[in-house]
């Protein structure tokens, strides 16, 4: 699936091109998942233009699962035939919603993942990760995260947990339940938040992150009384208020760290990947679109024939 020009999810179009190779360092699987970001329609859209171009045409998808069919040199511990799931190189800015697809950072794909599982868990086990580490988020704490029932909120709130953070979440009430089921306190979102979490956290909330991107930075700022104890992935507002704004960056990632210590949380039974929808490849403009209406529950995924 690739795309020729800037464009909404019309132009994207699934075509033949000549298949990718493992370089030093890398592995190239037999795509059998790859999930969808807000970074492949933003990049698909034009919308980041002025901060990071692509070359033309472009394959979208970041994140993937599949079976590795080529070793590059230098790589050990992998070989031909394991189950994996990890992310394309960064400065590719993507590659991995087509048959092939090369990647930089991988693990053993959980036993207790599917590939519809596990082919949309490792961006967002990455920037959950790297969100946490900048958050200095450490057991004891309270952890409030504005969009948790999203793609990386899901993952974010049990990551943290899994180090030992209480978790509070923002979401509309019908997600109240999904929430709870994953160990989250939920909050409804929207003005009045600090009066609602106030019998929730009586103690206070430690550290937050906006994974919504819906202008909460000031109220966050405010909840948790210092800018540097926010984190945002969403808000391309951040610098106005002081908050740091968490992408991944060319060369090795602190969130790729994050990916064997996910796999092994999943195969004890605690860490789960809540899928909203998944979608053939050839229905990927559809995928796109669900994606962009910001009311996903959990990954969309995309399965590649």
């Amino acid at each position: 699936m690739q795309y020729h020009r800037y464009g909404g999810s019309e132009v994207l179009c699934v075509e033949e091109v000549e298949e990718p190779h493992a370089g030093p360092g890398q592995v190239r699987i037999a795509v059998r998942a790859t999930g969808v970001t807000p970074a492949d329609w933003y990049l698909r859209s034009g919308m980041l233009r002025s901060i990071a171009t692509v070359d033309f045409p472009h394959i979208p998808g970041m994140d993937a699962a599949g079976i590795v069919d080529e070793v590059g040199e230098g790589v050990t511990g992998t070989a031909a035939g394991d189950a994996v799931f990890g992310l394309v190189p960064f400065l590719d800015q993507g590659g991995a919603a087509a048959q092939y697809a090369v990647l930089e950072a991988w693990a053993s794909k959980p036993q207790s993942w599917s590939f519809e599982e596990a082919g949309g868990a490792a961006g967002n086990i990455d920037s959950a990760t790297r969100v946490l580490e900048a958050l200095g988020a450490a057991e004891g704490m309270t952890l409030l995260i504005d969009g948790a029932a999203g793609g990386v909120g899901t993952i974010a709130a049990q990551l943290a947990q899994a180090r030992g953070l209480t978790v509070i979440g923002t979401a509309s009430e019908a997600n109240h339940g999904f929430l709870d089921q994953l160990g989250v306190v939920p909050v409804t979102y929207g003005a009045g938040l600090a009066d609602r979490l106030a019998p929730l956290a009586p103690l206070g909330v430690d550290v937050a992150l906006d994974a919504a991107g819906k202008g909460s930075l000031a109220e966050l700022v405010a909840i948790v009384g210092d800018p540097h104890r926010v984190v945002t992935i969403a808000d391309f507002d951040a610098d106005r208020h002081g908050v740091r704004f968490s992408r991944s960056e060319a060369g090795e990632s602190p969130g790729w760290a994050g990916l064997p210590l996910a796999a092994d949380l999943a195969d004890h039974g605690r860490l789960t990947v809540p899928l909203h929808a998944v979608f053939p490849l050839k229905e990927a403009a559809t995928a796109h679109d669900v994606s962009a209406t910001g009311h996903a529950r959990g990954k969309i995924v995309i399965t590649v024939p």
